[in-house]
């Protein structure tokens, strides 16, 4: 059921706004909404950026709490994360026939404008056949057709170019009194050549899209609302079947979701006239074709569909639907109407041997819970391969294992099978191979057991999955096909051991894992299938992995606390204290819950009281190498930092080792901040991203990154597999990256409009950024005059092809489960990461040839480029939870 009219009315009542209230960039072009049009308009008062946004977030807040009457919340925040994860032009491509705009058209703009309140650019172009065929009738003109397609002469194409402008500007003004500012664009976009000047006349074929009108509408905070017309070269006007112009420019957009509006609402099976809720191609579309009611306008639109999403990426989808389902379809794991998808092709395996690759069986099967939260992971699941070997089983998975399941037959005639374990990746959700994996599973097991953890968030997916489900302890056990109901679970579940009265303990078929059960509750659903080829209710899940840990596509996860982690106190000595770096330290370590400064060294402010630091009183000193070498042999440092100018700490250092620290695990650490030791291989370079976290919490002694190259290699890194030659960086730094020494690049007056080159090459950050790649990379610093901050543009050749979608995709698989790296979809900004712990990185603008792409990178260099990484560094070599005292905002 879609949104209650009354309800739309009143939330966009709520959200509507005044046409020139300015936009607030957030990670997806997110407006402020007055609460009042009529009062802001009448008073003509200009909101702070601070009030805008506060207002921005409530409307928002607003629009997902009545998205929610329509499903869960959990829902409508995953699906509004997804679609906001990606540049503005990518969320969808919308297509809407002309019937819709006659008789549904409060509905479609209602429609549209929560879609925009939310912060989300739907594409929108539209037909026109019915009041065309209205228009032709009335000027006299008889409609003609060959082969489908409308033969369009002079005088039609005429009254056809009149009735786009018409029903255009109808959706455009339906809009504006909405609130939402809608820009109309009647041409510019699609050229095309005739697609057979003597049998067709006016009707073109689209051989281009320039996206740019479309850009620069959302930019400007407007919605696109196109028409299907399109230019020859020489400006002629043709006309072109809306249909086929939204394939088009979803060819040239890459959206996530194509979505055409139908007065039916959705695909039916001929032979039982049931809705088709999904169509995953790969995996359906030959046993589909074989039915006899695939045939005619059914077979020609699912062949269209095939054929666009062949030329989109696997997490594309179209979505045929009803206008008043729009939200539903978008926001719910069930959707609405018919969802059709490339899926991926399955294979099934009933032995170890099948797999040709065991290490990658062992990396897919640690990320299920239940082993990723051992000791070993893959020591538990090499003793779950060794009992599979003796134990008759069947796997089902696609080639790349984004999803696993591992089902064993029922023991005994009557009985269900087992399902022990189901791991999926967030690509395999995302392209729907987890539902996939399940039909397969359905067809060949009439009956089946599984259990899932309650904090698993995908629950609600494995209830629509079931018949019901009984909950045990911190887990529910779910089961479809028991014919006898309740009656028949309920004696299956007590043979199990589940007592259906009293609390037991019982052990699950598989694993073995003892577990207690609370009384009987079950929530009975009906049978997921219905009669016919298709199911009649298939549940679609986004969202993230079932049992799945954040991380599963990062080679390199944020290592978990495990019982042998360290609460204990320890000491730290800082040498350097008066630079911003220092301070920034002083501060993260009043505020860490187990590390305290036993010492800050500066020879400046030596006597001086220690400022801005809560838990002694301490006062500077200046320490010298044999008062270092001293307090080392007495044991009075656990950890020394060394926040020193380049060249001037390997005194200290040494008398750091003299005293016997720093040369094995369980002694002292040293983490210098300097770029004296990032060319040394015996130090452990400290970029806990990229290099093995492992290595770095056995580490004595840890080199520091550099600001501009921490930034310039998490810029880089997800695509050196794809690189074709020396990516170039334009590094533009706030002044205190040039420290607290007086010098023309600190002169804030020299900087005022300004931006100041220096060391153009040769530079010692593009020597390390190329050393830590393996790749040679030119790198141009520049300071600006703002105080802290760093922004890169990073320009790389790549090897192949690519969209900025599939780069997209490498970046946040790559950094999946990082809490310091964000993935965005626009440039990011200094003004943004200024003050915070992390980096961002977005922008992914690709070259119309496909084979240079731009990356933005922004990262605070006293931060997360200094101060922060230190701590990650020192967290982790002492034993810590790696974002101990790390502020996670």
């Amino acid at each position: 059921m879609a949104l209650p009219t009354k309800a739309a009315r009143a939330a966009l009542r709520l959200v509507r706004r005044p046409l020139n209230v300015t936009r607030i960039n957030s990670i997806n072009v997110a407006r402020p909404l007055a609460a009042s049009a009529h009062v802001a308009l009448q008073r003509r008062n200009y909101t702070s950026p601070a009030s805008l946004k506060n207002n921005s977030l409530e409307t928002r807040n607003t629009v997902v709490q009545l998205l929610s009457n329509i499903g869960s919340k959990r829902e409508v925040e995953q699906y509004l994360s997804h679609f906001t994860s990606v540049q503005s032009q990518q969320f969808a491509v919308i297509k809407v026939g002309g019937a819709i705009i006659t008789e549904k058209l409060p509905a479609l703009a209602s429609a549209l404008a929560f879609l925009n309140h939310v912060g989300l650019y739907p594409v929108v172009v539209h037909g026109a056949g019915p009041q065309l065929n209205k228009m032709l009738e009335a000027a006299g003109v008889e409609p003609e057709y060959e082969g489908g397609i409308r033969i369009t002469d002079a005088k039609t194409l005429a009254v056809a170019r009149q009735c786009f402008l018409d029903e255009n500007l109808k959706l455009v003004e339906a809009l504006e009194a909405l609130g939402v500012r809608a820009r109309p664009i009647h041409s510019g976009v699609f050229t095309a050549d005739y697609l057979d000047k003597d049998k067709y006349k006016f009707v073109g074929k689209i051989n281009s899209v320039d996206k740019r009108p479309i850009e620069a509408a959302i930019a400007a905070g407007c919605l696109p609302i196109l028409t299907s017309l399109a230019e020859t070269p020489s400006g002629q006007t043709l006309n072109v079947n809306a249909d086929i112009a939204a394939g088009e420019l979803a060819r040239s957009l890459q959206p996530l979701k194509i979505v055409y509006l139908s007065e039916k609402g959705a695909l039916f099976n001929g032979e039982t006239n049931e809705k088709i809720s999904s169509i995953n191609l790969d995996e359906e579309y030959e046993e589909l074709s074989k039915q006899w009611w695939f045939r005619y306008g059914t077979r020609l639109k699912i062949n269209e569909i095939k054929d666009l999403l062949g030329d989109l990426p696997r997490t594309s989808s179209v979505a045929i639907i009803a206008t008043e389902d729009l939200q539903r379809e978008l926001f719910t794991d069930t959707g609405a109407g018919t969802l059709i998808r490339r899926g991926n092709k399955l294979t099934a395996k009933s032995s170890i041997s099948e797999f040709e690759d065991i290490a990658k069986l062992t990396a897919a099967l640690q990320r299920d819970l239940t082993f990723a939260s051992a000791e070993s992971p893959k020591a538990a699941v090499e003793q779950f391969l060794q009992k599979l070997e003796s134990s008759p089983f069947k796997a089902y998975a696609d080639e790349p294992l984004d999803a696993l399941a591992i089902v064993h037959p029922p023991a005994q005639e009557g009985q269900p099978a087992f399902l022990s374990k189901f791991v999926v990746t967030k690509h395999g959700w995302l392209s729907n191979v987890a539902d996939n994996v399940f039909n397969n599973i359905k067809r060949e097991f009439p009956k089946l057991a599984w259990v899932a953890n309650t904090s698993d968030e995908n629950l609600t997916w494995f209830f629509d999955k079931a018949d019901g489900s009984v909950t045990a302890g911190q887990n529910v056990v779910f089961w479809y096909g028991f014919e006898g109901g309740l009656e028949e679970a309920a004696a299956w579940l007590k043979s199990q051991g589940y007592n259906t009265a009293a609390q037991s303990p019982v052990s699950s078929p598989v694993t073995g894992v003892k577990q207690q059960v609370r009384a009987f509750s079950t929530m009975t659903r009906p049978r997921a299938f219905g009669r016919g080829y298709l199911p009649r209710h298939q549940g679609r899940a986004y969202s993230t992995d079932a049992g799945v840990l954040p991380g599963d596509t990062n080679p390199n996860p944020p290592l978990r606390r495990n019982k042998d982690a360290n609460f204990q106190p320890k000491k730290v000595a800082l040498v350097g204290a008066r630079g911003y770096t220092g301070q920034a330290l002083i501060s993260l370590i009043n505020k860490h819950p187990y590390l305290s400064l036993s010492h800050v060294s500066s020879r400046e402010l030596a006597g001086q009281r220690l400022q801005g630091y809560d838990k002694a009183d301490i006062h500077y000193s200046n320490l010298n190498v044999e008062d270092i070498k001293k307090m080392q042999e007495n044991g009075e440092v656990d950890a020394w930092i060394m926040a020193l100018p380049n060249g001037v700490c390997k005194p200290f250092v040494d008398a750091v080792v003299s005293g016997g620290g720093a040369k094995e695990p369980g002694s002292s650490i040293i983490v210098d901040l300097s770029a004296d030791y990032r060319f040394d291989d015996s130090w452990t370079y400290g970029l806990p991203e990229l290099i093995k976290r492992e290595k770095i919490a056995q580490a004595t002694r840890i080199a520091n990154p550099g600001c501009y190259a921490t930034a310039a290699q998490l810029a880089i890194s997800p695509l050196l597999d794809n690189i074709a030659g020396s990516p170039t960086i334009f590094g533009v730094s706030g002044y205190s990256g040039a420290g607290t020494k007086p010098s023309p690049k600190n002169d804030v007056e020299n900087l005022t409009d300004n931006l100041v080159a220096y060391s153009l090459t040769d530079h010692i950050h593009e020597r390390e950024i190329s050393r830590q790649l393996g790749v040679d990379v030119g790198f141009m610093p520049h300071v600006a005059v703002w105080f802290q901050g760093i922004h890169h543009t990073v320009n790389i050749p790549l090897k192949k092809e690519m969209t900025s979608r599939e780069i997209r995709n490498l970046f946040q698989d790559r950094y999946a489960g990082e809490k310091l790296v964000k993935v965005v979809g626009e440039a990011p900004s200094v003004k943004k990461i200024s003050g915070k712990h992390g980096v961002e990185i977005g922008a992914f603008a690709v070259h119309s040839s496909g084979k240079r792409v731009v990356v933005c990178a922004t990262i605070d260099n006293l931060l997360k480029g200094a101060a922060t990484q230190c701590l990650q560094n020192m967290n982790l070599a002492l034993g810590y939870d790696e974002f101990e005292g790390i502020p996670l905002d």
